[in-house]
């Protein structure tokens, strides 16, 4: 007789947390009605944050790289009219430090219980720098490549 997903060990409290935490993976709920977050510890950890039983969400604006907070906060409103899952990656500040956050959950209402929306924040700081690595790379690739052209299209014009 198969076991139910409910009494399986896997899905004790516990076991969850543990995986969570090895993953990286911060909690997040947003009371829509007044504009508070909450975050379990690896929240904030990530958000450079002191633990409290809630933050605003201007609390965490303030530590957003001032260039995505317009982009950001036009997100999360609009995270209510979006149907399905959504994603959005940000930059944090944390004194000179630089963090990439991806910030996941549901829109459209679907993700709303008891007035909050529920989600979860992920540190993509390795994979952004990765990113960034490889566009620099294909950059310089492609003026080197445009040099090469360039002389061979010269000695062209010479002979």
């Amino acid at each position: 007789m198969p076991v139910s997903d409910e009494a399986h060990p896997l899905w004790d409290v516990h076991n969850l947390k543990r995986a969570l935490h090895a993953a990286g993976v911060a909690l997040w709920a947003w009371t829509v009605e007044t504009n508070a977050f909450a975050m379990d510890e690896q929240g904030f950890d990530l958000w450079g944050l002191p633990q409290a039983k809630s933050v605003t969400f201007e609390d965490l604006s303030s530590r957003i790289h001032p260039a995505d907070r317009d982009r950001v906060q036009a997100a999360f409103t609009a995270t209510r009219a979006l149907v399905g899952s959504y994603e959005i990656d940000f930059r944090i500040l944390l004194g000179d430090e630089i963090r990439w956050i991806s910030a996941r959950g549901l829109g459209n209402d679907e993700g709303l219980h008891q007035g909050q929306v529920w989600g979860v924040f992920l540190d993509v700081t390795g994979r952004k720098q990765a990113e960034e690595g490889h566009e620099l790379l294909a950059g310089e690739m492609s003026h080197r490549v445009k040099n090469l052209l360039a002389i061979a299209a010269g000695l062209t014009s010479l002979t």
